[in-house]
């Protein structure tokens, strides 16, 4: 609104100056020499403008002349940088749909029309990644590297480059040297955490932990969480070598992760040391509402040093007492007490405990059963029937991550190097299926868990204890002579149902025991269940943007607008615009 005030205001002055000028009465001479003209003075005015404009005129047409080559060689250089461009364009979309040929072509023209172009150098060395030219890619990742603006770009690529091919050492120097270019890289403070837990160097994981706290990559509660596992990696490391900095360790640890199942169980085991034991023992309890485990009811049990088994078992029943039925990890505590039954030899109890669990047992109830009819009766047959069993039943939950089963608790992953990847868990390949059990129970099995147990092992030796001895000889005798074993039936059948039930009841299930075992396997075929494979590597470079992808920094918006309507210089209106849109 304010410039159409202004163009009527100047247009009027425009109209007053020329309605003055006409108004001017008299003649206006021009004396040069020998030469003398006059005219009026709107004529004048007139002819003054008619010059002016013709001198504009004839300026405009030289201008143009001069940098006509200028300008053609301009608009050649934006053809090729377009047919770059959409080279560029259509050899990223190739890439997408897994089109090496077509790929490989656009990165050609990509290469002849914008050979400067950061994302035709990207084009390229993602198309040799397709192809599986790994010298080709390296060498379009390194040129991206000397550059200031991919280089980040470019060690990224390195990096992944020499994962594939398992240089561990360059991998680091790699993502190291990235780190340093830039602490907010994802990836590579991700790669360099990983590195350095895997060498055990804790305090260089911890001060990258601290680098990502200050860039933003982790929240806070992230940030005490995985501190407090570097820190209690470390304890555990230093626990028989320096044992004032595992404990320093583990107590800033629980601090910061009070539910992290090995930093209670080792600061239990230093406050019990310490004769801290309620201290100890609330430790033990807020972890074990967390996630109740074997380890925390093992050291709950022993916080106090010199207890008897007894006060052991009261000591289990008060922290299996805080878990309710309804909880997953119920099981844990009723295995728990049945542990503590057996060391204090409460058989009964013990086996009340585990009833509820003997009809589908996993591998760790089986062998307490086994392990109670060894103790309470020493039934052999019995107990090795159980650990047949326990071979065939569900696994337990063991420390899992990323489908890496071990034995004990790890900071970081193996397979993928994530922190804080283990958990206490039943394993993915052991969960239940709808297939069923591969292996049958054998009649064994069967025959001596049906069987009653047997009351008379100790009664007989005390009554007769010569009379085992004649049983023993026979057997014997009858083993050195083949012959005479076949005959022997026929002329005494009635000595020998005198001799089989007193002791000869022992070798009689053997055949039944090694025949069903040779017929069916024992050890079902976990091929499944071995080390997993490593976490397969991207065969290029992810297009679209993923949230550990650093990307290429935006340094502006983009100029396609600005191509299609022209310089901000030209959309200026006014004589500003009509004189550049002149070429002014």
């Amino acid at each position: 609104m304010l410039r159409i005030v202004l163009f009527l205001v100047l247009i009027a002055l425009a109209a007053a100056g020329a309605a003055w000028v006409a108004d001017q009465p008299g003649d206006l001479v021009l004396t040069a020499g020998g030469f003398r003209a006059s005219t009026t003075l709107p004529r004048f005015v007139f002819l003054l403008g008619l010059f002016a404009a013709a001198v504009v005129l004839v300026w405009s047409i030289l201008t143009t002349i001069w940098r006509t080559p200028g300008r053609l060689r301009r608009r050649r250089h934006e053809k090729r940088h377009a047919r770059g461009r959409h080279a560029i364009t259509h050899g990223l979309l190739a890439i997408g749909h897994g089109d090496t040929a077509l790929a490989r072509r656009h990165a050609e023209t990509a290469r002849r029309h914008a050979p400067n172009d950061p994302l035709a150098l990207l084009l390229h060395a993602q198309s040799a990644q397709l192809e599986g030219n790994r010298d080709q890619a390296q060498r379009a990742f390194r040129a991206m590297a000397e550059r200031e603006d991919t280089r980040l770009l470019g060690l990224r690529g390195l990096f992944i480059e020499a994962q594939r091919a398992d240089d561990a050492v360059g991998a680091v120097m790699i993502a190291e040297e990235a780190i340093k270019l830039s602490p907010s890289s994802t990836w590579a403070s991700h790669a360099v955490l990983g590195f350095r837990c895997a060498r055990g160097d804790w305090s260089g994981a911890l001060a990258i932990l601290d680098s990502n706290l200050s860039a933003g990559l982790i929240d806070k509660p992230a940030y005490r969480r995985q501190r407090g596992v570097l820190l209690t990696a470390r304890a555990l490391e230093l626990e028989t070598m320096d044992r004032d900095v595992a404990r320093e360790s583990v107590m800033e640890a629980i601090k910061l992760a009070p539910t992290l199942v090995p930093a209670a169980v080792l600061a239990a085991k230093f406050e019990s040391e310490a004769h801290q034991v309620r201290r100890a023992m609330k430790l033990v309890e807020v972890a074990w509402l967390a996630n109740p485990h074997p380890d925390l009811a093992e050291a709950y049990a022993h916080v106090r040093l010199g207890d008897s088994a007894r006060q052991r078992l009261q000591r289990v029943e008060t922290l299996a007492a805080k878990t309710p039925a309804d909880r997953a990890g119920h099981i844990e505590g009723q295995l728990a007490l049945a542990r503590a039954a057996i060391d204090a030899s409460e058989f009964a109890r013990a086996r009340a405990v585990l009833a509820p669990y003997v009809n589908d047992p996993t591998q760790r109830v089986a062998l307490l059963m086994a392990e109670i009819e060894r103790t309470e009766h020493g039934d052999g047959g019995r107990a090795r029937a159980w650990t047949l069993r326990a071979v065939r039943a569900r696994h337990d939950p063991a420390w899992t991550a990323d489908g890496y089963v071990s034995d004990r608790w790890r900071p970081v992953s193996p397979v993928t190097g994530r922190l804080d990847a283990f958990q206490w868990q039943t394993p993915v390949a052991n969960l239940p299926s709808d297939k069923g059990d591969l292996i049958e129970s054998s009649a064994f099995e069967e025959a001596m868990l049906a069987a009653p147990p047997p009351k008379r092992v100790t009664a007989p030796a005390n009554d007769t204890p010569m009379e085992p001895a004649p049983a023993a000889s026979t057997p014997a005798e009858q083993d050195n002579s083949p012959p005479a074993a076949k005959e022997e039936p026929k002329e005494e059948p009635k000595a020998e149902p005198v001799v089989t039930p007193t002791e000869p009841v022992e070798p009689a299930p053997a055949p039944a025991e090694s025949a069903p075992v040779a017929e069916t396997p024992v050890f079902r075929t976990r091929a499944d269940l071995g080390k997993p494979a490593p976490a397969p590597i991207p065969a290029v470079i992810p297009i679209v943007r993923a949230p550990d992808d650093p990307g290429i920094d935006d340094e502006g918006p983009s100029d396609e607008f600005t191509e299609q309507i022209g310089t901000p210089k030209a959309q200026a209106g006014g004589w500003r615009g009509f004189w550049s849109r002149w070429g002014a």
